[in-house]
């Protein structure tokens, strides 16, 4: 029954995790808080990839509504490890879900925003491998959206770490089913041999 507690625990987390990568996508969509730029198509491929909301956001609920309810399975299932072994799946989906939305924040951090520059509407930093990050006096190469380049860097930064923590939730979940839908039942048939 422990094993049930620490999912459903795990499950819990996973809940605030998931809704702030959605926002966090959602607010890739309005740099400088304005909706004119998504019209004018003016905002980065790589948000169109819906990494926060699908990847981070509305696949991880699957794993969290199954790991807060695996007491409910355990009852229906009549064992533990029937449980356990539906939480393995659910968090395989999560460790997808999270390592999508990882790489494809980290491509978008790697590649830069898309901005108006004095060439026009292009993505600057595209090719120079995230050299931008850590050459700030170069950030004024956007001019608009205003500060385009700080929304960016902060939002895909945030991401990424939302994304890293769910990736380690649902590994120790897989791990934790994996050990307990394999090996419970091998310890119960040792236990009732060694009363008989």
């Amino acid at each position: 029954m422990c094993s049930l507690g620490f999912a459903r625990s795990l499950g819990f987390a996973l809940i605030p995790l998931a809704t702030c990568c959605i926002v966090a996508n959602v607010l890739l969509f309005f740099p400088d808080g304005k909706v004119n730029f998504v019209y004018d198509e003016h905002v980065t491929t790589y948000v169109w990839y819906f990494m926060g909301i699908g990847g981070g956001g509305l696949v991880m609920l699957i794993p969290a509504c199954v790991f807060l309810g695996m007491g409910k399975c355990a009852d229906s299932c009549g064992t533990d490890s029937c449980a356990m072994c539906g939480s393995v799946f659910a968090a395989l989906l999560g460790l997808a879900g999270s390592a999508y939305c990882f790489l494809i924040s980290a491509v978008a951090l790697l590649n830069g925003p898309y901005c108006f520059t004095l060439l026009g509407w292009m993505s600057p930093f595209e090719n120079d491998g995230g050299r931008y990050l850590f050459a700030r006096e170069r950030w004024s190469e956007c001019i608009q959206p205003a500060h385009i380049v700080e929304w960016n860097v902060t939002l895909l930064s945030i991401l990424l770490g939302l994304s890293t923590l769910e990736f380690l939730i649902c590994f120790l979940q897989f791990i934790s089913g994996l050990v307990n839908a394999v090996c419970r039942p091998c310890c119960y048939k040792q236990e009732y041999s060694l009363n008989a």
